[in-house]
């Protein structure tokens, strides 16, 4: 394939397609927290935080505001001792926090649920958040000035139909959406333009792949039971619910989130489907955010397979050329800000950022100190390639300097001819190498399946 590029030619500005869920934590320790600000993530999104049920310790409302019945003026209702440590330690690093205001998923809610029903009363709730983000933004409570912008009413209340099935919520739609409204319309009243409010960190459109003349996409047919239930089906209803409820509330909505663990070729298709329904309900111009992903499942709904291949990719060039796809691909998008799921350390196969023995990391990390690379510089370079399934590529520049990734999960390996010219230098990102600068003709080269090259002359 063919691949030219041209550095004098500006797109657009690179986005920060490089942000993480849950941070790197050990403990209350920072000790890995410096991976962050080397890689240059700019955000971190705090769901999940510190374990089961928060840890009873992190972020959620429970955690902070521990007895609803208490005071919501006094000072003493409120314990951030760990979430200070938190916070502290992301500022330290440079890594913003988006602020996931609610609770942490209930994953054996069906043996008992504690802390994912509605709230007793929404503007109590609401009052609630409001000194959680006078603490960390304006210094109420001995707090701090943190201008944190991004600020996310709870996490996939849409993840079921009904108690039976919803790890996260167990209310009906419409209790979300008056809990959304109420809060977003007081937190506003407070703040204003300081702050953004979003949600509804909905599980996302994976329905669309089974009947995409149904929702008007361009993909392949998925047969998978997974992408047919009505579980999935769901998931689009909630967020339509949301939009009308909201539209007609006259309620806030200054981003949009959802999810998708999907390949990066269809969650691409998945992020086209977001934009049409944000523009058929009228909010066309609402910043989008894809702050929870991980494409190591590649749409295999069978958990015996996914789990597998999950299990298999884990710690390969695979899992680094998928995740720095992604980023690339989704660049090219009306996404404005995407959150790797997530940067966690253990032996979950959705934390592949690092080895749980040797805490080292694994050269899936290394997508994102790459793609600092092209954010860094800022501004998006014009591309004319060949279509080839599976490779991608992504280019920047400034004042001389010019970056450029490229990247292969065809399959197998392709042959890449390009117009750069002979002073750039390529760093590789493989089953062994860790961006390890490599001697590669930049006219003419091979990039191996399972490998990512970033590419420049600085």
């Amino acid at each position: 394939m063919n691949i030219n590029f041209n550095f004098d030619k500006q797109t657009g500005k690179i986005k920060p397609m490089h942000g993480i869920g849950q941070p790197p934590m050990i403990g209350v320790r920072d000790t890995l927290f410096h991976y962050l600000s080397e890689a240059g993530m700019p955000y971190s999104r705090l769901h999940d935080v510190g374990g089961a049920y928060g840890g009873n310790l992190y972020v959620d409302i429970h955690n902070i505001f521990r007895d609803f019945d208490a005071d919501v003026e006094d000072e003493a209702s409120y314990d951030f001792a760990f979430t200070d440590i938190l916070m502290q330690n992301l500022q330290k690093h440079n890594c913003e926090p988006i602020f996931r205001l609610g609770e942490t998923i209930e994953n054996y809610h069906y043996i008992k649920a504690y802390r994912i029903f509605p709230p007793k009363d929404n503007l109590k709730w609401a009052r609630i958040c409001e000194h959680i983000i006078k603490h960390y933004n304006y210094g109420w409570a001995n707090g701090f000035e943190m201008n944190i912008k991004y600020w996310e009413i709870w996490n996939e209340p849409d993840n079921g139909r009904d108690d039976t099935e919803n790890q996260m919520w167990h209310g009906t739609p419409e209790e979300y959406y008056e809990m959304y409204t109420v809060a977003s319309k007081h937190l506003k009243k407070c703040f204003g333009d300081a702050i953004k409010i979003g949600g509804p960190a909905t599980c996302g459109f994976r329905h669309i792949l089974s009947d995409p003349e149904k929702y008007g996409v361009e993909c392949e047919k998925s047969d998978d039971e997974c992408y047919k239930s009505g579980r999935s089906e769901n998931f689009i209803k909630f967020v339509k619910g949301f939009f009308e409820y909201i539209k007609k509330n006259n309620a806030p909505l200054d981003f949009f989130s959802w999810h998708s663990y999907l390949s990066t070729e269809n969650t691409v298709v998945c992020a086209g489907y977001a934009k049409k329904l944000l523009k058929e309900y009228g909010f066309e111009n609402v910043e989008t955010q894809l702050n929870e992903w991980n494409n190591v499942c590649e749409d295999r709904g069978d958990p015996t397979v996914a789990t597998k291949i999950a299990i298999e990719e884990r710690g390969t060039g695979i899992a680094a050329a998928k995740t720095v796809s992604m980023m690339c691909a989704m660049q090219n998008t009306d996404t404005d800000i995407l959150c790797y799921y997530d940067a966690g350390v253990g032996p979950s196969y959705y934390r592949g950022m690092f080895d749980p023995k040797t805490k080292n990391p694994e050269p899936l990390y290394y997508a994102f100190p790459a793609f600092n690379e092209l954010y860094t510089l800022g501004n998006q370079a014009e591309i004319s390639t060949d279509k080839c399934k599976g490779i991608y590529s992504l280019a920047a520049s400034k004042d001389g300097k010019k970056a450029v990734i490229v990247a292969n999960t065809s399959g197998s390996d392709t042959a890449v001819t390009t117009n750069l010219d002979e002073d750039m230098k390529f760093f590789a990102v493989d089953d062994d190498k860790t961006l390890t600068e490599v001697t590669i003709n930049p006219k003419s080269f091979v990039i191996p399946n399972g490998c990512f090259y970033l590419i420049k002359n600085y």
